[in-house]
């Protein structure tokens, strides 16, 4: 017989094979749950119990395979050993040494000078994941609609209410060697003088050198001592103590430090410590060197649950070198959707020591060039169609010395709004209404309390090719004035009738675009507006101005924002809107407009300074957007005086976006210059910006933002952005003019290294905001704490 069936036989495992002249595996425990198969060039068999296998040796049980020049198994302890040539895989695991010694079942044992591959999907499954806590949570309810609408306040509750989201199985690779490798059960392991490393070449860019590292897959976190990193052969930096989130989750500790430089205030290190006090509750302490300045404390606190979710920064900067004096700065917002009973709220408070605070310490055009910090609480009801409002808003007003002085805006203490909604009213109507009462104060100025009341009452007569919706309200308010800048009577009370015709109605074509079936659409739109002359020059402006005129307002019923001033009006507004819309999905590519206003009588009301209009005609607007051809997107608004025989407004963009990490877009912006008779000032601007790779791993990114009529540079981005596969470098220049003229200038260098650190300052809030279209060639870092990036 041949001699593999004699060693079957011999080992007394197996009482009959057939011979086939090749090696065909054995099974050792037939009986066993995950039966174990051997097979090798030789197999001697000792006992009923162990197994020795010699010359090619391999195992395999369900996930588990192991290759060795010998392997010996005892079938009563399921252990086994295996010397020479070791090759080790469990399911995505990977591991190769000359020396394995492990138990099956218990996944304990050592493996002596391993080179080990470890690969594990993230835990989180389908669930609700907070960006800004970085955890799973509750899902939020919706936002109610009194929220704050001003950009920083969105960014803000966009950062902290969190989003429902389905998590992928994203896997995570860590790879290096050590002089031994513990097994300690399923899913954690321990190392002697090893390297860690999630790139996966036998040579890594990067690597963590730890004379003692834990992996705990079930925790996912990693701990360590005596660690180096090092990058590209050359040391980075040393600690005594390491410990790092498995695949990116969350944990108490010391974060990667940063370092900077600005013309501001020099060059900046930052050392920001973690900690995860719950799974929806988290806070980071950021001490903040500027060689300038001096050092600076940062906190941050968030937390996020069910019914509300909260975020407050406090920084402090004691004894500022530049300034000479201690300087603050602090902000708090909390979201309360869900009260109860139908009850929700919001408080958003902030303040700086001083007018220059952000100036000098932030690196946002945004908040340096801020005026105004808003204090604000809000309590609001939904009844179902009726819902009402409680609103508390004061300001601090930032005065800058070297810039002309900022008005002061008029606080609301309190504001009272109520709300309701019929569309199902009596005999086919629908009903509105809008009611408020203010209290508007002001430490110079008029204060005032006004009562507003606008009923409003329509019959919608709708098909599915046409509608007319004839319109009736009655605009009530009364002014009780505290005089103090002007003089007129101490109440007023204003009735104003309102009445419009809405119609429209939409034709629709088949058309072949580029190859592509769509359907066109021609859509006519006529409204009508009446509104009697009331003289209002006696009531104060408190919380009115003119409002732009766009698409977005062409059709409303005030020309004014706020109600201090009612325009009278006998006027035609009439549109034309063609879009091109895919039949199949709905998508719409293009759409094109064109608007003007008819007046038939010249304007009466008017705010203080603002010259009446004459009748005729308004400006004509005309606008066209979407995706021309693939890949390709066009923005083109046109605003035309046709009395002057002027250009108003004019606005061209485009967007070239072949793929990802692929963008360029070129803009110009063009206003007209009303400083002559005392109108704001013109603009004229072009805008550059675009993402390229430029090869083997190279990306560009840049703007640039410049004024043609002051012949100045406003903006400019330069930067590199490289990705190694598992590590991503970037360096960001940028330069920007502030309000004052003065010119501010920001490095950021970063090093990431993928699901293990990031090391500098982060770009990649300043790149996404300034490049539209910009495509993150790796994830995002942390969020900077209150406007530092």
């Amino acid at each position: 017989m041949p001699p593999l069936y004699s060693a079957y036989a011999d080992a007394g495992l197996v009482p009959a094979l057939k011979p086939t002249g090749e090696i065909s595996p054995l099974q050792v425990d037939k009986d066993a749950a995950y039966p174990t198969f051997i097979a090798a060039s030789r197999i001697d068999g000792r006992n009923d119990n162990e197994v020795v296998a010699q010359g090619d040796a391999e195992l395999r049980r369900t996930t588990t395979a192991l290759t060795a020049d010998q392997l010996t198994y005892w079938k009563v302890e399921d252990e086994m050993e295996a010397v020479g040539n070791v090759r080790y895989t469990k399911e995505a695991d990977r591991m190769s040494g000359p020396k394995l010694r492990l138990n099956l079942s218990e996944n304990t044992g050592f493996f002596e000078q391993p080179n080990y591959s470890v690969t594990r999907s993230k835990k989180d499954q389908k669930q609700a994941y907070s960006p800004a806590l970085g955890a799973a949570v509750q899902p939020v309810r919706k936002l109610p609609s009194f929220l704050p609408r001003d950009k920083e306040q969105k960014a803000a509750i966009a950062t902290i209410a969190g989003e429902v989201v389905h998590a992928g199985q994203t896997l995570t690779t860590a790879s290096g060697k050590a002089d031994r490798l513990e097994f300690q059960g399923e899913n954690r392991m321990r190392m002697t003088n090893a390297t860690y490393s999630t790139c996966s070449a036998e040579d890594p860019d990067w690597y963590a050198r730890v004379a003692e590292l834990d992996l705990d897959y079930d925790r996912e976190v990693a701990e360590g001592r005596d660690a180096t990193v090092v990058f590209k052969d050359v040391p980075l930096f040393y600690s005594p103590w390491i410990s790092f989130s498995l695949n990116n989750k969350r944990k108490s500790g010391f974060l990667a430090p940063t370092f900077g430089t600005s013309s501001k205030s020099g060059i900046e290190f930052t050392l920001p410590y973690y900690w995860d006090i719950a799974p929806n509750m988290d806070a980071t302490i950021a001490p903040r060197l500027m060689s300038k300045r001096g050092l600076q404390v940062n906190t941050e606190f968030r937390y996020l649950n069910y019914d509300y979710q909260g975020l407050a920064r406090v920084e402090w900067l004691p004894n500022d070198r530049l300034a000479g004096r201690n300087r603050y700065g602090y902000s708090f917002l909390h979201l309360h959707p869900n009260l109860g009973h139908g009850f929700s709220g919001l408080v958003n408070v902030s303040g700086v020591s001083d007018g220059t605070y952000l100036r000098d310490l932030s690196t946002r055009i945004t908040e340096a060039s801020q005026g105004n910090l808003l204090r604000q609480g809000v309590l609001s009801y939904g009844g179902g169609w009726w819902s009402a409002t409680a609103n508390m808003q004061v300001y601090q007003t930032l005065q800058d010395p070297a810039l002309p002085p900022v008005s002061k805006p008029y606080e609301r203490v309190p504001q009272l709004l109520l709300t309701a909604s019929r569309p199902d009213f009596v005999g086919g109507t629908a009903f509105a209404f809008n009611g408020e009462y203010v209290a508007f104060d002001h430490p110079t100025l008029d204060t005032a309390r006004r009562l507003t009341f606008y009923p409003q009452l329509s019959l919608p007569l709708l098909t599915p090719a046409w509608y007319v919706t004839p319109k009736i309200g009655l605009h009530s308010t009364r002014y009780d004035i505290d005089r103090r800048s002007s003089t007129g009577p101490d109440s007023i009370v204003r009735n104003l009738p309102v009445f419009s015709v809405d119609a429209g109605v939409a034709f629709e074509r088949d058309l072949d675009w580029f190859g592509k079936g769509l359907t066109q659409t021609l859509e006519p739109r006529l409204y009508y507006l009446l509104v009697p002359q009331r003289t209002q020059n006696q009531i104060p402006v408190f919380d009115s101005g003119l409002a732009d005129f766009n698409f977005a307002t062409i059709f409303s019923d005030n020309i004014y924002s706020g109600v201090d001033r009612i325009a009278d009006a006998n006027q035609l507004t009439a549109a034309l809107t063609s879009r091109l819309i895919d039949p199949q999905t709905g998508e719409e590519y293009v759409r094109g407009m064109v608007g003007q206003r008819y007046y038939f009588a010249k304007q009466n009301v008017t705010l203080p300074g603002e010259s009446a209009r004459p009748g005729g005609t308004s400006d004509f607007l005309a606008a066209l957007s979407g995706r021309l051809m693939p890949r390709t997107y066009a923005d083109v608004a046109w605003q035309y005086d046709p009395r002057d025989g002027e250009t108003e407004r004019f606005v061209v963009g485009g967007r070239w976006q072949p793929d990802f990490a692929k963008v360029l877009n070129a803009s110009y912006r063009y206003t007209r210059d009303h400083t002559f008779s005392g109108g704001t000032p013109g603009i004229r601007q072009v805008d550059f910006s675009g993402q390229w790779p430029l090869g083997r791993g190279w990306y560009g990114v840049g703007r640039f933002n410049y004024s043609l009529k002051e012949r100045r540079i406003i903006e400019t981005i330069g930067g590199l952005e490289y990705n190694g596969g598992c590590w991503v470098g970037r360096l960001v220049l940028q330069r920007y003019a502030s309000a004052t003229g003065d010119t501010n200038t920001a490095l950021f260098v970063q090093l990431e290294l993928n699901d293990f650190s990031k090391i500098g300052s982060n770009p990649l809030e300043l790149l996404s905001r300034r490049i539209p279209g910009y495509g993150r060639i790796n994830q995002m870092t942390s969020d900077p704490v209150f406007g530092y990036d």
